[in-house]
């Protein structure tokens, strides 16, 4: 380490001093340094282009494809080869370690890879030929994990790893993302009653950040994943990452201050990896981990998106999105969000609680269920409960059951198309792109609502289904991965890019696009309705989906149609 990094301010030294009395947080900052020193020595220092409009995620799990005898990591691989070349060059893999439940988040051993998936060498490959999105489960790790099993046998390298709090402490106002209990007992290797927060189930067991040693282990194994070739890391759940008795012990103060360290470590470490948090909570609250544009989340997941959208195709009405989205604001140019529809878990509503009023909650929660989902609900302080999150395809969600074939196509692709107009970076969940119906089935084997949308599927059957043109799911699959392709090479929707939505009407949802690069503007206009709709636009240019020319008078829209024109004269 030359003199003047030697010399200069840790990016870590204020959030570390808000943490711990000053000669621990020094102590910290002094390990950080050497924990630096070792994985510069091996992680590759090669530097990525920053993100721009040819950067959109596919999220998957690693073994969402299968087929026979061949590592599942590899036929994700080859999927990506064969299918989507040129059409995403982000992929995030849910977690892919040895877990005990949740499909993979209650992490056993983040050192090592499922041995039904594949091996190191398979995500390394994997991150070769795209930016790897992993999976950070920094909340909790398993009751099986090598760390949780030494704190109960009372070796002194996991002492004060884990929340223990007395249960006669008053922890009603805890905001709770599950109706289980929140603390749970066990018994240490003396026979002692422990009793630990757990704050997603009984087998995942909540870190304690006070103990430095904690925060420093989940350095070491964010620099590991960085050396097995993540560039992007997915922090996840990290709204809880805090406690404190008698506060609702999320989105404090000293949450925000352990992502300031992560990230600062992480950027001296290596500048182009994208620190990513998953905080499903009311908007305001979530866009506050973007600190203040430099210091925290370069990317935050954008949960209130896929209500709204689903919102506004169930009721043909672009107002409440329309509103939400003009009031959308960064605190800088190296922070965007991550837009999505659907992911592994359900469309959380919490969101949106202060979007949308009561009454339109219930018509989600009902158009949910009228779709053959379900409902997952969370714990109030005073025992109520409240809807968490729909658990059902997204297709399924925006669709009505006596839609054709084709106008349920256009339904959904008029959904993604939002995802892909709005700034910052889309994610496509493969699920999506695959156009999964809900897998009921699958709920009923594992008793989990979540599993819904989280099927897997035979290689085989994949290829042949997406080989029949008139399938609903190879009318998905080639609308969708068509329109992300034009997409891809609009810089107009540049990630960084400004934005104005526009009032064309509450049949349509329009926004304008320009790139922070060049002049180029896209305008975006989406019908929401099953019916033509003709707005007074007043831009002329190209219809790059189309490849038709737009002459700047009233545009009609088809049912549920897409228009992305490129403005004459400004390229």
């Amino acid at each position: 380490m030359n003199d003047h990094s030697k010399s200069r301010a840790r990016p870590w030294a204020k959030p570390l001093a808000q943490l711990y009395a000053d000669e621990v947080a020094a102590d910290v900052s002094s390990r950080i340094d050497s924990m630096l020193s070792r994985y510069r020595k091996i992680v590759d220092q090669s530097a990525q282009r920053a993100l721009n409009e040819s950067d959109v995620m596919l999220i998957t799990y690693g073994d969402t494809l299968v087929d026979d005898e061949t590592p599942p990591l590899r036929v994700l691989h080859r999927f990506c080869r064969d299918y989507l070349k040129g059409v995403f060059d982000l992929v995030h893999i849910l977690p892919y370690h040895p877990f005990s439940s949740d499909d993979g988040f209650a992490v056993i051993d983040y050192y090592s890879v499922r041995e039904d998936l594949g091996e190191w060498e398979d995500i390394e490959q994997l991150a070769g030929d795209c930016r790897l999105m992993s999976d950070a489960v920094i909340n909790h790790v398993s009751t099986q994990s090598e760390w949780f099993r030494g704190f109960l046998a009372g070796q002194p390298e996991y002492a004060g790893f884990f929340c223990e709090c007395d249960p006669g402490e008053d922890l009603s106002d805890v905001i709770r993302p599950r109706t289980s209990p929140l603390l749970t007992c066990f018994e240490d290797g003396d026979g002692n009653h422990r009793h630990l927060w757990t704050t997603f189930s009984a087998d995942q067991v909540d870190l304690n950040y006070r103990n430095p040693d904690v925060l420093l282990a989940v350095l070491e194994m964010l620099f590991f994943l960085i050396q097995k070739g993540a560039r992007l890391l997915r922090l996840d759940a990290v709204t809880y990452l805090w406690k404190e008795p008698g506060t609702p012990s999320a989105n404090l103060s000293e949450t925000h201050a352990i992502i300031k360290v992560i990230r600062g470590a992480i950027q001296e470490l290596r500048a182009d990896v994208v620190v990513v948090t998953e905080t499903n909570v009311p908007h305001h609250e979530n866009v506050a981990y973007f600190g203040d544009g430099h210091d925290e989340a370069h990317m935050a997941y954008n949960f209130a998106l896929p209500p709204l959208i689903a919102h506004s195709l169930i009721n043909g009405d672009s107002r409440r999105i329309s509103d939400w989205a003009r009031k959308l604001s960064l605190p800088g140019d190296e922070a965007c969000f991550l837009n999505f529809s659907a992911s592994h878990d359900g469309v959380g509503v919490r969101a949106v609680e202060e979007i949308l009023d009561n009454a339109e909650l219930g018509r989600l929660v009902d158009a949910a269920r009228a779709a053959g989902g379900l409902v997952s609900f969370r714990k109030l302080g005073d025992g109520e409960e409240r809807p968490y999150e729909l658990n059902c395809s997204f297709l399924d969600l925006v669709s009505r059951p006596d839609d054709t074939q084709d106008v349920t196509v256009r339904r959904f692709i008029a959904s993604q198309a939002m995802v892909l107009s709005m700034p910052g970076v889309p994610a496509v969940y493969i699920q999506s792109l695959l156009g999964t119906r809900n897998d009921l089935a699958h709920v009923e084997r594992t008793g989990r609502a979540r599993t819904i949308n989280r099927s897997q599927h035979a290689y085989a059957d994949v290829q042949e289904v997406l080989g029949d043109e008139s399938s609903l799911q190879a009318m998905v699959f080639s609308k969708l991965t068509r329109m992300i392709s034009v997409r891809c090479k609009e810089a107009a929707f540049d990630p960084y890019g400004v934005f104005e939505i526009l009032n064309l009407g509450k049949e349509v949802f329009a926004i304008r696009r320009q790139s922070s690069r060049t002049s180029e503007v896209v305008v975006c206009i989406i019908n929401l309705t099953g019916d033509t709709v003709s707005v007074e636009a007043n831009v002329s240019g190209i219809d790059v989906l189309a490849s038709e020319e737009i002459d700047g008078g009233p545009t009609e829209l088809a049912p549920f149609a897409v228009r992305w024109i490129r403005c004459k004269g400004e390229t």
